[in-house]
């Protein structure tokens, strides 16, 4: 009889190596040096791998064709040029609802984040996902290139197309002229950068998403709901000071951690990361938190 081929074991220290490689060095063969080490032999390390990573291929929770849905592929003005970007809205739905844009990871507009937008829009929301990717020719399939072309905008060109974001959807004339924004990961703090650059956002909430620079929390007038995984050690060291800064400034925010989860923890579509009692728990506030500011 043939043995049964054990399941790899992933521990925490692959899972921060692949932080490490995804966020900060993007250096895929050190990451594979790093990892074979961890897992004992080159296989071990290719079969780890693709659990780590996101799989594009696993099915999305709420189908492209979801009749429930109607989602389009639109181009709108950005800052200093065209956007690309993926409206969805409920179907069949009357009067004004609110509207809400989905910031994609560091992977760029991506079928899991076409996926998140399908969600939010379930709940009773115009969505948009845009591509802030746009101005450098939009989200390549090669996701170490995605990765890579993150890392080559420019700040003040992202917050700008947000703000245009946010602009573009107060137009909108099945809006009710109240706007939202949800992102994880680099699209978490993006969603922070975009409180502090656009007044008339009305609620923020970043997954795991890097904090602004103290001085500029002051001009934060959303409502703020902030989600961390309690293993994400990297984003988590920026915690404190920001709940500091918010306080002094006034500013309405709830924050959560939670506990044993890694970086990601709402990604469905990586095996190894996402954590599907603490992606439901957040995913229930975030809605219900969304209702009550956008409403």
């Amino acid at each position: 009889m043939t043995e049964p081929v054990a399941k790899p074991v992933i521990t925490q220290a692959m899972i921060d190596a692949y932080d490490e490689y995804t966020h900060l060095t993007l250096d895929r063969r050190r990451f594979m040096e790093r990892l074979t080490r961890l897992a004992g032999s080159g296989a071990a390390a290719a079969a780890i791998a693709p659990m780590l990573a996101a799989n594009s291929a696993q099915a999305a929770i709420v189908a492209e064709d979801d009749p429930r849905v109607k989602g389009e592929d639109i181009t709108y003005p950005g800052s200093s040029g065209e956007m690309k970007g993926y409206l969805v809205k409920p179907a069949g739905q009357s009067g004004k609802m609110g509207t809400v844009i989905v910031v994609h990871e560091n992977r760029g507009l991506n079928p899991h984040i076409r996926d998140v937008a399908r969600r939010v829009a379930l709940e009773g929301f115009i969505v948009l996902a845009p591509d802030f990717l746009s101005p450098l020719g939009g989200t390549p399939s090669d996701e170490d290139k995605a990765r890579d072309m993150v890392t080559k905008l420019d700040a003040a060109q992202v917050a700008a197309d947000g703000v245009a974001t946010i602009a573009y959807l107060k137009g909108l004339k099945d809006g009710n002229g109240k706007v939202g924004a949800v992102g994880f990961c680099w699209g978490g703090g993006t969603v922070n950068t975009l409180a502090v650059n656009a007044p008339d956002l009305a609620a923020g909430v970043a997954y795991y998403g890097m904090q602004p620079k103290a001085e500029d929390v002051p001009k934060i007038k959303a409502a703020l709901l902030l989600h961390y995984a309690g293993l994400d050690e990297r984003i988590d060291a920026g915690i404190d000071a920001y709940k500091k800064a918010l306080d002094a400034a006034h500013v309405e925010y709830t924050v959560y951690v939670y506990d044993g989860v890694n970086h990601a923890f709402n990604n469905d579509t990586s095996a190894a990361r996402y954590d599907k009692k603490a992606a439901d728990l957040a995913w229930g506030r975030t809605v219900a938190f969304l209702k009550q500011k956008l409403a």
